[in-house]
């Protein structure tokens, strides 16, 4: 590698809220410079991914009623928020606050906020206030537990693609793949590594004596890492996560992943990933070990120009749990039909 283009991710901050990768699809169905407040009863609840809806049953003025679709984030997003599955029930009588739908204002609403009656709080959008409480003083002994990368990490490795330099085919590509309804996501295929690894859900590694499992909170995502000195087999054998190979250096995961699927959205959520991509990555503890700092080199000739690096960070939450939701293929399609 001659050249490597750097993306430090926390130095790039976008909002990634119509992002189709990082919300599933476009708000554009709604209109986000509308704010709406509706009271009412809940009649039907989903928790899912990726996404979560409800229908509000809604007095109006002349007394009649009305029923409102809301629909708010993924499960596996809202969760590291405080948002549960048993944070609502039907019957729950609650106040929405969040944007009209723009060709049907009276049936869909975009949640943001919810308030309870008894005057609690539930963030129903990835830019919602989080209820969740952590301890800040919890340290981590190895790279070994559960992590959370914060949406500004997130945002900072998405925004940093901007400035990733691009092959011909790679401008082609992304300005073929404008469409928000082209989403792998429909299909509950999630964004190649290593975006999907900041996603802001729950991230556990498992360290055993042969591999290393991290289990992504997002469309069933898991990796293994081999450590037992294997090779990575025959290019003609590809993975959507590729295949990855370790070792340990000190206390530092040095992982190489290769052998990845053609991916629309391998790279970023608009630049797809070829069967060339491969992967360096390094996991490693912050020197006060209440965050993990993953670090790598991302490599694709046929849509990169050259190398590019990235570095972000984890934070340590050992007691948060995962949704333990699977992507929903109805769900996940039910934005094609607005």
């Amino acid at each position: 590698m001659n050249e490597i283009a750097k993306v430090i991710s926390g130095c790039f901050l976008v909002v990634a809220l119509a992002s189709p990768a990082l919300a599933h699809h476009s708000a554009a169905a709604y209109d986000t410079q509308k704010e709406v407040r509706l009271t009412g009863t809940i009649t039907q609840y989903r928790f899912g991914n990726p996404h979560v809806y409800m229908i509000l049953q809604v007095k109006k003025a002349d007394g009649s009623t009305n029923s409102v679709e809301v629909e708010a984030g993924a499960a596996s997003v809202l969760n590291p928020l405080g948002f549960k599955k048993d944070s609502l029930a039907a019957g729950d009588v609650v106040t929405v606050v969040g944007n009209p739908g723009r060709d049907n204002p009276d049936k869909f609403v975009l949640g943001k906020d919810l308030y309870k009656q008894d005057g609690s709080y539930i963030p129903l959008n990835i830019a919602s206030r989080s209820i969740y409480t952590s301890n800040s003083n919890e340290t981590a002994s190895s790279i070994a537990g559960t992590w959370f990368p914060p949406r500004t990490e997130f945002n900072g490795f998405l925004g940093g693609t901007r400035n990733w330099p691009i092959t011909e085919k790679g401008k082609a590509a992304m300005a073929a793949n404008s469409d928000p309804k082209a989403t792998t996501q429909k299909d509950c295929i999630p964004i190649g590594a290593p975006a999907v690894m900041f996603y802001p859900v729950a991230d556990t590694i498992t360290v055993q004596p042969d591999r290393v499992v991290m289990k992504v909170d997002w469309m069933e995502s898991e990796r293994t890492i081999y450590l037992d000195g294997r090779k990575h087999p025959a290019s003609t054998q590809t993975f959507l996560h590729g295949h990855s190979v370790g070792r340990w250096e000190g206390d530092a995961l040095i992982v190489e992943t290769t052998n990845f699927k053609e991916h629309p959205m391998g790279l970023s959520a608009a630049l797809p990933g070829s069967t060339q991509k491969r992967l360096t990555e390094r996991f490693r503890l912050s020197p006060d070990h209440k965050s993990l700092i993953y670090s790598g080199v991302i490599e694709d000739p046929v849509y990169l120009a050259k190398p590019v690096e990235w570095s972000g960070q984890w934070l340590y939450r050992p007691n948060m749990p995962h949704s333990n939701e699977k992507c929903d293929l109805e769900v996940a399609r039910k934005f094609l039909q607005n």
